[in-house]
């Protein structure tokens, strides 16, 4: 009697399990099946689509994994748009960027070649002829230097150097041009030497391009840069007196190819401060832009300490 009573119990919940896998094996198919039909969806480029899961579904991984595949690819999807948008921006500046100075130096020396001016104005359209060449040559390092930079192809050379005196170098070269330009400036360099990583024609450039900046857009009359020093950290602060950027703008100025109405950015290639950025980055620092209209700007670079 014992005996039958077992078997019935055991045959009871042979039955039991065989029903519950039933179940969950007819679950599993709806939900393959599911899958199936989002996935032809998503082959077929809809990637708004999702796969739903219940909380205790077998297939919630594997519904998770394929939801978040669909999402990277929707991510690079937006970001490639974005980035044909750009590069359509880019092409139509590039092409205003180099025709606008190219033709005004052709009309200048044709005027010049073709004997309509003499003398003095003759003088002087060759001088603004020149101008004109070296505004476009300056363009053309511009925008191979981005090139490289967005292809990944820029080569660094990295070599423990003393961030002050380099710095100090780099200004010794812009004092005759601001002098020229009747430009201010005031320097504050601590008299110690500050050891990191650097490349000297990444850092050259990087404070090239801010002179450069301040210089043409600021409409200042003064350049600051001041250095302070941490026991690991390094601040290069770099401002003007000028018309500052608007706070819609600021978020923005380092993005390439960006452009507003601001006077300050208008007249610009979009290149300069994008260039700086990348720069930074490669030495793994940080760059931050800080502006109130009509009281300038100041740019802050922070730097590491060499280990």
């Amino acid at each position: 009697m014992n005996c039958n009573l077992f078997l019935f119990a055991l045959l009871c919940l042979f039955m039991i399990c065989a029903l519950f896998f039933a179940v969950k094996l007819w679950q599993t198919k709806q939900s393959l099946s599911v899958m199936k039909e989002a996935l032809e969806d998503i082959k077929a480029g809809n990637l708004n689509r999702r796969v739903l899961a219940k909380e205790n579904d077998m297939t919630k991984q594997i519904c998770h994994d394929i939801n978040m595949i669909v999402l990277n690819n929707q991510t690079q999807f937006i970001r490639q748009q974005q980035s044909e948008a750009s590069y359509k921006r880019l092409m139509t500046s590039l092409s205003h960027d180099a025709k606008t100075p190219l033709a005004s130096l052709v009309g200048y020396l044709e005027a010049v070649t073709g004997g309509l001016v003499t003398g003095e104005e003759k003088e002087a359209y060759i001088r603004i002829a020149s101008e004109k060449a070296h505004q476009l040559k300056g363009f053309i390092e511009s925008l191979f230097e981005w090139v490289k930079l967005d292809a990944g192809e820029q080569t660094y050379h990295f070599e423990q150097l003393d961030l002050n005196e380099l710095t100090r170098s780099i200004i010794a070269d812009w004092i005759p041009t601001w002098e020229s330009s009747h430009f201010k400036y005031e320097i504050e360099i601590p008299e110690t030497e500050y050891w990191m990583d650097i490349d000297i024609h990444a850092y050259t450039r990087i404070l090239n391009n801010l002179f450069q900046n301040i210089l043409k857009h600021s409409d200042g009359n003064k350049l600051t840069l001041r250095i302070t020093e941490e026991e690991s950290l390094a601040q290069i602060e770099v401002s003007d007196n000028g018309i500052g950027i608007l706070p819609s703008s600021l978020p923005h100025i380092f993005e390439r190819m960006y452009q507003c109405d601001d006077s300050r950015l208008a007249d610009g290639n979009g290149l300069g401060l994008a260039i700086v950025k990348e720069l930074v980055s490669a030495h793994k620092g940080k760059i931050k832009a800080e502006s109130t209209p009509s009281a300038g700007i100041t740019f802050t670079i922070t730097f590491r300490k060499a280990l």
